[in-house]
């Protein structure tokens, strides 16, 4: 898709697009702006409309129009594409080859979804048993029910597909829409609809709440080629500038309660609609911000999926809070009913998850008898392994020992024989170390060094890096030049050179231990190569 990413670059200005999520202002040859990542004090985000790339300074990003894209949105190239290609007025399906076929069903299947919408919408302002149903027993306002795009999809068998097929679209291409029951008639029967969209503003399925008894009361849309429900989250596409804007999201359970609290003026919520969060959701959201807060019922469902989200957040180095101040109401919705203030505030007050999540086994556990306390320093002990924190960890189970009315001499004992037990199981049911240990720090020393060994005519200093061939980023390098050695003469460039390896070779030796402490994990203790890694660690620690 090289040709249709080039012809996408020639009619977008970087600034046009940069310009709809950021305010920038002229500074010489560059525009200068607020981070759109809410990071900085002072302008540092850069854009050279000569050279087509961005950069900022104190989020450590850059790139050109896709690369700013897929930041700010929190989604992948191809989504970024699409959207662009839309903007552009780009046909991409002139750009695609093998492809083709799959992409006009995908093409045939969102215009369907999208008629279907509008359908649905008609039929809600129509009937006014469901308008009063919605509007007064569900307490949406007429706003909500426009941004949510809510209707009612009407009870008789095929009342939709007749519609559909009028307008040209065969049975098969329903059936690739997911809007078709085993029957072929409508999917949806007699109920709320509520359209999924994805984050280019397009509709790719429904969920849809019965009216009256019966079963199930949520029906979702199927997995199709356009809606794959473990990368899905109900609410990103109304929610993500706020997220943007104000820096943190909340992940509640169910789909009402994202659009209630929208409308008590939390837009920053979202849910993953009808199955438990993922590492995909999880690794989205964090792409827009680090601060992520989980709104679970206290019950056992909600704490085993905060208790997954904790394992799966500490493999991908994410914080988590929880929201739980809900005032006798059993979930977000029912107490935004009670009143939006209390929900407001309730966001605002989040805790630690793994303080809220101790508490709760705390409740459910009697601490005054000896099976209580194994079973809570079992969980506990799982838990705090999540924590990659040395210092956090430390002090949860200081926490946790306090607790149990033991020694942290006893807790540490315990939790190395757990270690060691795990350790002797067979190692093909190991997890796999997944840690990332490239610091942020490091890429900003790359990004001083290259930029250097680009611009700065470096000869003495040798500068272990590779320059790159890639045009964008060498743009992007001399952005960085310019910016950060702007006060500085010609003689100075060697000596700053230097001094940012000194920085550089300590951060890749911090790296290169974590790295090798980790692969320490794996190996039994008694090997040969355990020792030489052993000895090389403190080789390196000297």
């Amino acid at each position: 898709m090289n040709d249709a990413k080039e012809e996408i670059k020639s009619r977008l200005a970087v600034e046009d697009v940069v310009g709809q999520y950021v305010e920038l202002k002229r500074a010489g040859r560059n525009l200068k702006g607020r981070s759109p990542w809410g990071v900085d004090k002072t302008p540092s985000f850069m854009v050279s409309p000569e050279k087509g790339i961005w950069h900022d300074f104190s989020a450590n990003k850059g790139g050109d129009i896709f690369t700013f894209v897929m930041e700010v949105e929190g989604i992948g190239f191809k989504e970024a594409l699409e959207k662009l290609g839309a903007m552009a007025g780009v046909d991409l399906t002139k750009y695609r080859g093998g492809d083709a076929t799959v992409s006009k069903k995908k093409v045939r299947a969102k215009e369907a979804l999208t008629l279907a919408t509008k359908y649905y919408q008609a039929c809600l302002v129509r009937n006014k048993p469901v308008c009063e149903y919605v509007f007064y027993k569900r307490n949406l306002n007429r706003k909500t029910v426009s941004e949510f795009k809510i209707g009612y999809a009407p009870g008789s068998g095929k009342a939709l597909t007749n519609v559909l097929k009028k307008r040209g679209y065969s049975e098969a291409e329903l059936e690739t829409a997911g809007l078709l029951n085993r029957f072929k008639g409508d999917l949806f029967r007699d109920r709320m609809t509520v359209p999924f969209i994805d984050t280019t503003g397009n509709v790719i399925g429904f969920t849809a709440r019965i009216l009256k008894d019966g079963e199930p009361k949520y029906l979702n849309t199927p997995e199709t080629l356009l809606f794959n429900k473990s990368k899905f989250i109900f609410g990103l596409y109304q929610a993500k500038e706020s997220i943007r804007r104000n820096g943190f999201v909340v992940i509640v359970e169910g789909n009402m309660d994202v659009i209630s609290s929208h409308q008590a003026g939390v837009k920053e919520a979202v849910a993953t609609s009808g199955t438990a969060m993922t590492e995909q959701h999880l690794k989205a959201l964090s792409k827009l911000t680090s601060d992520i807060r989980l709104a679970y019922d206290g019950d056992e469902a909600g704490i085993k999926a905060t208790e997954r989200a904790i394992m799966m957040a500490g493999d991908l180095g994410i914080d988590l809070t929880v929201i739980s101040d809900y005032h006798g109401a059993k979930d977000p919705d029912e107490l935004i009913q009670k009143d939006p203030k209390l929900w407001q505030d309730a966001v605002n007050k989040s805790i630690p998850a793994v303080d809220w999540l101790l508490n709760k086994y705390e409740e459910n556990l009697d601490l005054s008898s000896a099976p209580g306390k194994r079973k809570y320093s079992d969980v506990a002990l799982k838990l705090l392994s999540y924590i990659k924190d040395e210092v956090e960890r430390a002090s949860y189970e200081e926490k946790v020992a306090k607790k149990l009315e033991v020694s942290i001499d006893i807790l540490r004992g315990k939790k190395e024989r757990l270690d060691k037990k795990l350790e002797q199981a067979p190692k093909k049911f190991l997890k796999k170390p997944k840690t990332e240990f490239k610091s942020d720090k490091l890429k900003r020393l790359e990004n001083s060094l290259l930029a250097l060994k680009v611009y700065g005519g470096i000869t003495k200093t040798k500068i272990p890096l590779e320059i790159p061939d890639d045009e964008t980023r060498l743009s992007e390098l001399e952005l960085i030049f310019n910016r950060e050695h702007e006060e500085f003469k010609d003689s100075d460039f060697e000596r700053e050179a230097k001094e940012l390896l000194v920085h550089y070779d300590a951060e890749m030796k911090k790296i290169k231990i974590k790295e090798l402490q980790e692969k320490l994990t794996t190996l039994d203790d008694e090997s040969e190569e355990y020792e030489k890694l052993l000895r090389e660690i403190n080789a390196l620690q000297k």
